[in-house]
């Protein structure tokens, strides 16, 4: 399998805040190099300035990704992260029969663009408020503030894909309407700093991927749907 990838943007969902925040630091740079002495004392301030800059700006990165393997019932991970949760559970908000939860944690230095994980049709797009413990957390899958986003894939099977917000990141973009299709090369949505995203597959899947496997989004295949008639 061949893939390309490509940094080609800051994603939108970031321009505002890298202007307000490099706009706020330049103002405090300039006011600790005016008044503050030992000289040191800027020098360190402007440094660390231009770290924290620095990592905002690696947080909105925006690649551009391309999925070359075969796409029949492909199953790509929404995220890059790590798998945290793989098991048999009951979905009983769209799909009300049991299912595989494959969960992908996102932390900070991760980048938080959403890709779809199937090709297929958006059936719907819930958002619930919640809560905002921890998104390592099982319960933050039921408990926390996230988005819910039914797909029809190719197949005919419903796939439901689950963005969760957690204990730092409090903000969910859902780009996903119903109606549209879903492509794996698309993007789905954005989570700011640190959350996680779950997809319930059917029993019978493929799974590719384990407990504790990283994971790309766009790219990383991490089930394959059975053929159905």
């Amino acid at each position: 399998m061949a893939m390309k990838v490509k940094i080609h943007k800051i994603h939108r969902e970031g321009t505002n805040i890298l202007v307000i925040l490099f706009l706020m630091l330049g103002v405090i740079n300039a006011s600790a190099w005016m008044f503050i002495r030992p000289v040191v004392l800027p020098i360190i301030f402007s440094s660390l300035s231009g770290v924290l800059f620095l990592l905002v700006l690696n947080f909105f990165r925006s690649p551009r990704r391309y999925f070359r393997g075969d796409e029949t019932n492909v199953v790509v991970s929404s995220v890059d992260g790590r798998v945290v949760a793989l098991e048999e559970v009951y979905e009983g908000e769209c799909l009300k029969r049991n299912a595989i939860q494959l969960s992908v944690f996102m932390t900070i230095f991760n980048v938080h663009v959403n890709w779809f994980p199937i090709n297929g049709k958006v059936l719907s797009v819930t958002h619930h408020p919640g809560r905002f413990l921890s998104a390592y957390l099982p319960k933050s899958s039921t408990e926390n503030e996230r988005s819910t986003i039914v797909i029809k894939a190719e197949n005919g099977e419903d796939i439901v894909v689950r963005q969760i917000a957690g204990a730092v990141a409090r903000r969910i973009v859902t780009y996903a309407e119903p109606g549209e299709e879903a492509d794996i090369s698309a993007h789905l949505g954005f989570i700011k700093f640190g959350s996680r995203v779950d997809i319930f597959l059917p029993l019978d899947s493929e799974i590719l991927v384990k407990i504790g496997d990283k994971t790309t989004g766009g790219i990383t295949e991490v089930a394959r749907l059975k053929p159905r008639g």
